[in-house]
């Protein structure tokens, strides 16, 4: 019995004296991360952030929120491709996913993402638009060919199947009229503290966004308009875990992954704190600047409003089930996910409502 003890507390030593190693490497590398005065891998420069010299929006009135089209989107049926046949322009290479711009026959620039994000992206953006805020036109193509593709891509190479075929492809609109001014950040623009920028961090807590870097926020502006609109570009990292893991396919577009993932996590007579944006995983430690990155994210999720997060369950309460369905099967999700990803979403709707 005593040899049993010993070895079980000769364990637990172990494994202590291990994390307590890990955290003196995390501390040692604390200040270098935090004595910059932007955090590496999140804030954009500081020349390439948007300044506000016009109206800044965030969200408009969804006044007909009940009658929206979930399946097409906010580009609608007039913007879809009409065709499967594209001709190749460029490759971009920002972020990670595979991604280039290609154009139709009537000349319409369409961004093409590929891999695990292209569903959730497309099924995203539908959510995020029925309420109000401003989404790209996204579209959802399971086969397309594209001609005069280069004969080697810097990325993706795998993905391109005989003659330049493409499968389970996200088709971004690029409208010729409208520029990307920059980006904005979660902790420093003009709508901090509104009912609508609460509302916007409940909404991507709904929707399991938990890649929320302030790169993935974009500032627009249309030719000869004065308005700024400001949105979440990026909404690929969704309806899957609610942070990063090691294993990625789980976290985005995951059925049983976001099924199974928590939303609120604690409420009180006036906040409440949602899990998404989730704590960094431990192996994640071995990146301090990428640890703390992440760690920081975590306040976009917590001490929200309770009577702002209730607001938006109550907005998207007006949403119907076939239109909440319409949004997964526009993104290509067979029958039993597209059942299972709207029974999530609308329970989460529910315990908003309930607040």
């Amino acid at each position: 019995m005593a040899t049993v003890t010993l070895t079980r507390a000769a364990a637990i030593q172990s494994r202590i004296s291990k994390r307590l190693q890990i955290l003196t490497i995390l501390v040692a590398f604390t200040p270098a991360v935090f004595a910059a005065d932007k955090p590496a891998q999140n804030d954009a420069r500081r020349s390439a952030t948007a300044e506000t010299t016009g109206t800044a929006i965030l969200w408009r009135q969804p006044t007909d929120i009940a009658s929206r089209d979930l399946f097409n989107g906010p580009g609608g049926q007039a913007h879809a491709p009409k065709s499967t046949i594209f001709t190749f322009v460029k490759e971009d290479l920002d972020g990670t996913a595979t991604k280039f711009v290609v154009r139709d026959d009537e000349g319409v620039k369409w961004k093409v993402k590929l891999g695990a994000e292209a569903k959730p992206e497309t099924a995203a953006s539908r959510i995020v638009w029925a309420a109000g805020y401003s989404a790209n036109e996204d579209y959802f193509l399971p086969n397309l060919h594209i001609k005069e593709l280069p004969s080697h891509l810097h990325r993706g190479q795998n993905q391109i199947g005989p003659g330049g075929s493409v499968q389970n492809a996200r088709l971004k609109r690029e409208p010729d009229d409208e520029k990307k001014e920059g980006v904005w950040r979660w902790k420093h623009d003009p709508f901090v503290g509104t009912r609508e920028y609460n509302g916007l961090r409940v909404l991507m807590a709904l929707i399991n966004n938990w890649d929320l870097k302030d790169v993935n926020n974009a500032v627009y502006k249309n030719r000869g308009d004065k308005e700024q609109v400001y949105a979440v570009s990026d909404v690929g990292a969704t309806f899957g875990t609610t942070g990063v893991v090691l294993n990625l396919k789980n976290a985005r577009g995951n059925l049983k992954a976001y099924e199974h993932s928590r939303f609120i996590t604690k409420t009180t007579p006036k906040k409440v704190n949602f899990a998404t944006p989730g704590r960094p995983t431990f192996w994640m430690a071995f990146n301090p600047p990428r640890y703390f990155m992440r760690l920081s994210l975590r306040s976009i999720g917590h001490n929200v409003p309770r009577e702002d997060a209730k607001w938006m369950g109550d907005l998207l309460g007006g949403l119907s089930a076939h239109q909440i369905r319409d949004a997964f099967r526009a993104a290509g999700y067979s029958p039993e996910e597209v059942e299972g990803f709207a029974r999530t979403v609308e329970g989460r709707i529910s315990a908003l409502r309930a607040l």
